[in-house]
């Protein structure tokens, strides 16, 4: 009998991660020193082993290879030293800088955007977050089709970067590589057309869709998981959830919305991935309610505020959101418990402060959630036959009856309605028209 080899562990790749940052770059805004926190959080989240950080002011970029003569020697002497097998630079590399600074460390060499996409390769879970990652990686790529380890007969290459040898292989003819983008391309397009279907169908379901948008490890999943009861993977790590989930959420009054969690935002987010989870920011642009979840307690929230708006801003300069956004929003301080509890912590007018790993705080939000529908709803005044079930009935469901007066022959209602679901009705009921109320 063949005995079975036994498994190793296997080891966790060594890793540096730097931080190139011009004199001006961190004056306003996000500190340095938050921002390789940021990226040696990126790094961690995908199994490497962080051994060395460091932050390198930059008088000047330097076209070949981004950082000064005497810091890359630095960087050079510290990666062999430590054995490390990938340096992370955050920031955007060229690919020539990217070569130049592989050939000299003798190391692999990601840059920020390169990361980024590699922790959505390993994280994304729907057929389109698949597709969409692919498209974006082989796009990123297309630019870095260079030869590298020749003696490993080997090419830069396939949808990560920090596979061995045996890693697969991007196509090394650009023309197939080509054709992939072109495959790939159809293939998103017949599944956006799949999503646009359903979306349209939700549409006829007359419950207000509610979007949680945040930035990254904001806590939203654990937010989404406390007050629907979903098991929704969230964890204390960046980009834990890639793919939009939605679940059916009851409010205190009774009212039913659908409840989107969908990915976290971070600073310089690359272009390729805001095209690649078109997906997920589709969500938002549908949102009847946006919930912007914030970390209140990271040192950086008021800079991860700003990364949050300004890419919802860039959504709607792209006619993907509209410009009335900000007025559907509410601010979510999350997090309150490391500040002491919400009472602790300092909120503008519209937020309000929770902890949805305690539930602290989580009934002034869904009250806030009621209220806020409540202002957007519409008065009207309708007559129904008495013997008209189906539209008293379809009233009560979808709406907030707030008056009734019944004679022998019909039934005098004052109800609150959507805008959209009193187009529902007046589709369904045309005989019943919806006299629009001034309230006073």
């Amino acid at each position: 009998m063949r005995r079975q080899p036994k498994e190793t562990a296997r080891k966790p790749t060594l890793a540096a991660v730097i931080l190139p940052a011009e004199k001006q770059a961190f004056a306003e805004g996000r500190a340095a020193e938050a921002r390789l926190e940021e990226a040696v959080g990126l790094a961690a989240s995908i199994g490497l082993e962080i051994v060395h950080t460091a932050i390198y002011p930059l008088r000047t970029k330097r076209p070949a290879t981004l950082l000064g003569a005497g810091q890359l020697e630095e960087l050079t002497e510290i990666v062999k030293a430590e054995s490390v097998g990938v340096v992370v630079v955050d920031a955007r590399l060229s690919p020539a800088q990217q070569r130049n600074l592989e050939k000299e460390m003798g190391c692999k060499v990601v840059d920020r955007t390169g990361l980024i996409l590699d922790i959505f390769g390993a994280r994304a879970a729907t057929r389109e977050g698949v597709l969409q990652v692919e498209l974006a990686h082989l796009e990123y790529q297309r630019s870095r089709l260079v030869r590298l380890w020749t003696h490993l007969e080997r090419q830069r290459g396939g949808f990560g970067f920090l596979g061995g040898p045996g890693e697969t292989q991007i196509e090394a003819d650009r023309r197939m590589l080509d054709e992939r983008l072109v495959k790939l391309r159809k293939e998103l397009e017949q599944v956006r057309r799949t999503r646009g279907l359903h979306r349209h169908a939700r549409r006829k379901v007359p419950f207000p869709v509610v979007a949680l948008v945040g930035y990254t490890n904001a806590g939203k999943s654990t937010l989404f998981n406390r007050i629907t009861g979903a098991g929704v993977h969230a964890q204390d790590q960046l980009f834990a959830t890639l793919d939009p989930t939605m679940r059916n959420l009851t409010l205190p009054s009774g009212r039913r919305v659908i409840l989107s969690d969908t990915v976290g935002f971070i600073s310089d987010l690359p272009t390729e991935l805001i095209a690649a989870f078109r997906a997920t920011l589709e969500e938002v642009a549908e949102a009847d309610i946006i919930l912007h979840v914030r970390d209140v307690a990271h040192p950086d929230s008021a800079s991860q505020r700003e990364d949050v708006l300004s890419v919802l801003g860039d959504m709607t300069a792209d006619g993907m959101l509209d410009e009335a956004w900000p007025e559907r929003t509410i601010e979510v301080l999350n997090k309150a418990d490391l500040l002491g509890g919400t009472e602790a912590v300092p909120r503008r007018e519209g937020s309000v402060a929770v902890s949805a790993l305690t539930g602290e705080g989580l009934p002034d939000l869904m009250e806030a959630l009621d209220a806020f529908m409540t202002r957007s709803m519409k008065q009207f005044s309708v007559q129904i036959p008495v013997t008209d079930g189906a539209a008293l009935a379809w009233l009560h469901e979808h709406g907030e009856v707030m008056e009734r007066l019944d004679d022998e022959e019909r039934l005098h209602l004052r109800v609150r309605l959507f805008p959209a679901d009193q187009q529902r009705f007046v589709r369904q009921f045309p005989a019943l028209p919806l006299m629009l109320e001034q309230e006073g």
